[in-house]
């Protein structure tokens, strides 16, 4: 059995931006069918920059402290920034994870990932694929 870093603890049992954020400006969700985690990652954008970021995981405690740590290192930087945010870096930054759970740092890197392209999708009035179509 591995043992979780004091930050994948702190995450886990106190969560950070956990919930909805009902002005959203676009959301990003990401599951993995093999063990059964799925994330949302939900953002607000003024001027390029993150200015608000909620999760809602289902899942491990690693999920929801990966979710809970990426929202924290995203907001308040730009798009373009956030879009360098690696599972690798998450990953750093909680401390490290065991190996069989660095798939976790991967879902919430790829759901925020998501969220920005739906954002800037929605900005040049694209419609992607994954969207849900209007009747």
């Amino acid at each position: 059995m591995h043992k979780y870093s004091e930050k994948v603890m702190d995450h886990f049992m106190n969560p950070r931006n956990a919930g909805d954020l009902p002005d959203a400006d676009a959301k990003g969700v990401e599951g993995n069918p093999v063990c059964g985690d799925m994330m949302e990652i939900a953002i607000k954008v003024e001027d390029d920059r993150i200015v608000d970021i909620r999760f809602k995981t289902f899942g491990c405690g690693s999920a929801i402290a990966v979710s809970s740590m990426i929202t924290e290192m995203a907001k308040g930087k730009t798009l373009d920034e956030a879009l360098k945010i690696s599972k690798e870096m998450v990953a750093n930054e909680l401390g490290g994870l065991p190996p069989n759970k660095m798939h976790c740092s991967n879902l919430g890197s790829k759901a925020l990932q998501k969220a920005i392209e739906q954002y800037r999708a929605k900005k040049e009035g694209r419609v992607l694929e994954e969207a849900p179509q209007s009747a």
